[in-house]
């Protein structure tokens, strides 16, 4: 083997890497999209987890908002309402409208995947269990004074006569439902929705009640918004501390 052969060899390998290397150069962009735009995601997880887990839970329970777990809310609601929701928002609460139309960042089709995955993951076909639920929304309005009545029925038990809520000593077993602050975020229809489908997770019972004996009963579709009437008479125009000078 000749000292040239040897030297020609070694050429041709190193040109060989070098165009190999060429093709595989560090930070050199692919043919495909590195990171693909924000409405070309359209998988359920990561757009719950960066749009709706902040409020509602990370698995749709235990949030500063209405639990999105809860199998009777999604069956009452229904898939409609949840995307109407989500995408034109709640005026005057802290829900953002999502929509593009609405000054959001989702689609119409992200939208709907985030409607049709919480039923897929959290749903339940029989959540109703052949009972007639009331319905999503109010259909009359309510009487505050009959909303009081009912409050005591169904709710003073855990929330107090007056819904300032419970506690023993130091340690509150319920929060106030009528401190202003409170009501100044939340919707009369996340209210509605409360009593209506409970929250399973801290143990409220939905609209069917958790009394016993002859008082057993569910609640009206009435006396639901008769309660809410009550609830919503405790808002005030300024919410808040008074400003100190």
């Amino acid at each position: 083997m000749t000292l040239r052969f040897v030297t020609l060899s070694l050429v041709c390998l190193g040109l060989a890497l070098l165009s190999t290397g060429c093709k595989n150069v560090p930070g050199r962009p692919g043919s495909e999209p590195e990171v693909g735009r924000p409405e070309q995601l359209v998988s359920f997880r990561p757009l719950y987890e960066q749009n709706c887990a902040g409020c509602h839970g990370s698995e749709g329970k235990s949030g500063a908002a209405i639990s999105l777990a809860n199998p009777l809310y999604l069956a009452i609601a229904g898939k409609a309402n949840i995307e109407r929701i989500t995408r034109d928002g709640v005026a005057g609460t802290m829900m953002p409208a999502f929509g593009h139309l609405a000054g959001g960042m989702l689609t119409d089709q992200q939208i709907a995947v985030l409607a049709q995955g919480m039923v897929e993951a959290w749903g339940r076909p029989n959540a109703v269990a052949g009972a007639t639920a009331p319905p999503y929304q109010n259909a009359s309005v309510g009487d505050p004074v009959q909303g009081q009545k009912a409050f005591t029925v169904f709710c003073a038990r855990c929330h107090g006569t007056d819904a300032a809520g419970i506690a023993t000593g130091k340690t509150r077993y319920t929060g106030s439902l009528v401190d202003p602050a409170y009501l100044a975020l939340v919707s009369d229809q996340s209210l509605r929705s409360t009593i209506l489908a409970g929250q399973p997770e801290t143990g409220m019972p939905d609209w069917r009640s958790d009394l016993v004996g002859t008082e057993a009963r569910p609640m009206t579709d009435q006396e639901m918004t008769d309660t809410v009437a009550w609830l919503a008479s405790h808002r005030v125009a300024m919410p808040g501390q008074p400003y100190q000078k």
